[in-house]
């Protein structure tokens, strides 16, 4: 049976090896979490509505912002969500509108 033998020059470059590794993880993790949220110029742009229509839409709830220093910030995937979850089946909505 071989034995190595670790020096401490050889601890050393490990953990230098492993806190670059950390790092890096670290950045690119918070790069993903920044990347999801968007302004609201973008939101505008992305609904396609105006800067009215977006400020009744945070005063009656229908979506959840963050302020951050003065800006505001828009988290996609929960717009996406309710998007979804407001979308109206035109085949059963033009059935019900039918039977009024």
């Amino acid at each position: 049976m071989s034995v190595n033998i670790v020096t401490t020059e050889d601890l050393k470059q490990f953990r230098e090896t492993l806190l670059s590794d950390i790092r890096e993880l670290l950045e690119k993790k918070g790069k993903l979490f920044l990347d999801k949220w968007i302004r609201s110029s973008e939101l505008m742009e992305k609904l396609d509505i105006s800067p009215g229509t977006l400020q009744n839409l945070r005063t009656n709830g229908t979506i959840p912002y963050s302020k951050l220093e003065g800006i505001l910030y828009y988290d996609q995937e929960q717009i996406d969500a309710i998007i979804k979850e407001r979308s109206i089946n035109l085949k059963n909505n033009d059935h019900e509108d039918s039977h009024v």
